[in-house]
C-alpha cells in the first residue's frame, strides 16, 4: 500500500486515482501528523510527502519516520510545487528522501519511480525475510552444533566407563574416538584394531558399512603386553537421524573365557556322543534279548498256565460234582489262573510296542468294521448298538492304532450299566492343530475321534491314572482287567505323535477322545525303550 501525504485533497485525488489505475493499492493523510499516527498502525511499501504543509512540513515528517523501527526503511518519495531550490532538495535527500520531484510532475515519470520504489520496497522485505530465515537457521545449527558437543561428551563418557574396548566412526569408516582399553592392543587409533591372520575381517565389514548396517563377527586380537591373541566379539551399530547413518558406534566384548570353555564343552560333547553311540548300539542289542526273552517267558509262563486250567477243570468236572465249597474254592484258582494269563498276554503286547514299523495310509472304518466283528458276540449278548461315523484316511501303523480302538470298545462294552443297553459313538473330524480343544478346520493336519458310550463313566479327579500301567478304578471283582489296556492306547498314541485325553463323570458315560497327525510326514519321531516297559 502506498502513502499520499498532501494538505490539499485536489493534489492528493489525481494521484490515487493515476495509482490505483495501475493496481496499486493507496491511503492518505492530509497532514504531518496524521501520516506519523497512519504509519504507526499500518505498513507502507512507499510514502509520497508534500515538502510544504501547515504544522509539520515534509522534512519533519521524513525525520520522524527515520526514528520508527517498524517505518524507518520505507521509501519516501518528496514532491513540492515551491521549494525547487538545491538547499531544499538536499534537504530532502537528508532528513530521509530517496528521491526529489518538482511540481507539475510528469504522470509517466511518477508511475515508473513509484513501480521501481515499489519493486525496491518488496525486494528488500524480501532480503529481510531470507535474512532472518539464515538468522534463525544460523541459531539452530549453532545449537544443533551444541548439542552435538555435549552428545559426543556423553558418549564418550559413556565408552570410557565400559569394561569393553570401545569407539566411534565416521560415516567412512575413519577411527573419530577410542577409550582407554583400546591401547592395550594397538597405538594405531585411525583404522580397526589388527587381528589374527586368520580372521577374514575385512570384507564383511565393507559390505556393512557400505550398506549401513550393523554388523559383528568373533575375532582374536593381539595383546600388547603379553603378545596372546584373545577371543573378542566385535559389534559396530549406524547412528541413524532422520534415515542416514552420521556415525558408527563399536565395541569389543572379550569372550575369550566363554570361547575356551565352549571348544572344552564342545569335545566333550563330541566324546559323549562317541560313547552314546556305543551304549546306544548295546542298548538297541540288549533291547532286542529283551524281547526274545519276553517272548520265552510268555510261552514258557502261558503253557503250565493252560495245563492248570485244563487240570481244573478235570478236577471239577470229575471229582467235585455236589462238593459246593470244593468247587468254589477251585472256582477261584480258575479265575486266578486266568486273570494271570490275560496278565502275561497283555504284558507281551505292551512289549511289542517298542518294535519299530512302518506307517501306511490307513482307512479307519474298515479297520473299526473288523473290530466291531471280533465283538459281534460280546455286542449281541448285551444288546449293544455301536454308531461309526465317516473317519478319514490316516497314517498309522495299522496292528498298533487297531488294538487302540479295541481296548476302548472292549472298555465300552465292559463297564456298560447293568440293565442297560450299551450304546457307543465313534466320530470323527478335521482339526486345525494338535489339540483336543481345537477348532474344526477343513484345511487343518490334524484329526479329532470321540469315542463316546453310556456306560459307567468314572470320575475325572481320576484321569491322571487312568493312563498309568496297572492302575484301575473299578473293583476286579466286578470288572475283569489287568489295568494295562489303556497305558497301551497311551504308549500307542505317544508313537503315532498323537495324544489321548477323556472326559467323563461317575455314571454319565465317558468320552475318549483321539488326535492323530493326518501324515507322519515331519512329525518328530517316538520311540519306546525297554525302560518304558516295564515301569
Amino acid at each position: 500500500m502506498i502513502l499520499i501525504v498532501d494538505d490539499r485533497s485536489e493534489n492528493i485525488l489525481p494521484l490515487k486515482k493515476i495509482l490505483e489505475l495501475h493496481n496499486f493499492k493507496t491511503d492518505s493523510a492530509e497532514s504531518g501528523e496524521e501520516a506519523l499516527k497512519k504509519i504507526l498502525n499500518h505498513s507502507y511499501s512507499l510514502i509520497i510527502l508534500d515538502v510544504q504543509m501547515p504544522g509539520m512540513d515534509g522534512f519533519e515528517v521524513a525525520e520522524a519516520i527515520s526514528g520508527f523501527n517498524k517505518a524507518k526503511d520505507t521509501p519516501i518519495l518528496f514532491l513540492s510545487a515551491v521549494n525547487k531550490e538545491k538547499k531544499f532538495i538536499t534537504k530532502g535527500y537528508t532528513s530521509g528522501g530517496i528521491d526529489y520531484l518538482t511540481k507539475p510532475v510528469d504522470p509517466d515519470i511518477l508511475l515508473l519511480k513509484v513501480k521501481t520504489f515499489h519493486k525496491l520496497y518488496e525486494q528488500q522485505q524480501q532480503l529481510k525475510a531470507i535474512q532472518l530465515s539464515l538468522q534463525s537457521e544460523i541459531e539452530t545449527r549453532k545449537q544443533a552444533q551444541e548439542d552435538l558437543a555435549a552428545h559426543m561428551q556423553e558418549l564418550q563418557f559413556v565408552l570410557e566407563s565400559l569394561p569393553q574396548i570401545a569407539f566411534t566412526m565416521s560415516t567412512d569408516g575413519n577411527i573419530e574416538y577410542v577409550n582407554k582399553l583400546w591401547f592395550q592392543y594397538s597405538d594405531n587409533t585411525k583404522n580397526l584394531l589388527e587381528t589374527h591372520p586368520d580372521d577374514h575381517l575385512c570384507e564383511s565389514w565393507k559390505d556393512s558399512l557400505r550398506n549401513g548396517l550393523e554388523f559383528s563377527c568373533d575375532l582374536r586380537l593381539k595383546q600388547r603386553s603379553t603378545g596372546e591373541f584373545r577371543y573378542f566379539l566385535l559389534k559396530i551399530i549406524p547412528v541413524v537421524q532422520q534415515g542416514n547413518v552420521i556415525r558408527w558406534v563399536g565395541s569389543y566384548t572379550d569372550i575369550h573365557q566363554q570361547k575356551m570353555a565352549n571348544e572344552v564343552l564342545e569335545q566333550k560333547v563330541e566324546q559323549r556322543t562317541k560313547e552314546l553311540v556305543v551304549k546306544n548300539s548295546e542298548l538297541e542289542t540288549t533291547n532286542h534279548e529283551l524281547q526274545q526273552f519276553a517272548w520265552v517267558v510268555s510261552h514258557d509262563l502261558k503253557e503250565p498256565l493252560r495245563k492248570i486250567q485244563t487240570f481244573n477243570h478235570l478236577i471239577k468236572d470229575k471229582f467235585l460234582a455236589g462238593n459246593i465249597e470244593a468247587e468254589s474254592y477251585l472256582n477261584r484258582s480258575i479265575s486266578s489262573s486266568k486273570r494271570m494269563s490275560s496278565l502275561i498276554s497283555d504284558l507281551l503286547d505292551y512289549s511289542r510296542l517298542s518294535i519299530s514299523a512302518n506307517f501306511i495310509l490307513t482307512n479307519l472304518n474298515e479297520l473299526i468294521d473288523e473290530i466291531l466283528e471280533d465283538f459281534e458276540e460280546n455286542i449281541h449278548e448285551k444288546h449293544a448298538v455301536v454308531k461309526v461315523g465317516h473317519l478319514p484316511l490316516l497314517e498309522t501303523i495299522p496292528s498298533q492304532i487297531r488294538q487302540v480302538f479295541q481296548n476302548l470298545i472292549s472298555n465300552a462294552l465292559k463297564f456298560s450299566k447293568p440293565d442297560t443297553s450299551p450304546v457307543i459313538s465313534i466320530t470323527g473330524e478335521i482339526i486345525e492343530y494338535k489339540s483336543e480343544d481345537s477348532p474344526v478346520s477343513s484345511t487343518g493336519d490334524f484329526c479329532r475321534i470321540t469315542i463316546s458310550d453310556n456306560g459307567i463313566g468314572f470320575d475325572e479327579k481320576f484321569l491322571d491314572r487312568i493312563f498309568v500301567i496297572f492302575q484301575r478304578l473299578n473293583n476286579q471283582s466286578s470288572y475283569e482287567g489287568t489295568g494295562i489296556g489303556l497305558a497301551i492306547a497311551k504308549k500307542i498314541m505317544d508313537k503315532h505323535n498323537g495324544i489321548i485325553s477323556a472326559k467323563s463323570s461317575e455314571n454319565e458315560g465317558a468320552s475318549f477322545i483321539l488326535v492323530l497327525p493326518l501324515s507322519q510326514k515331519g512329525q518328530p519321531s517316538e520311540s519306546l525303550n525297554t525302560d518304558e516297559l516295564y515301569q
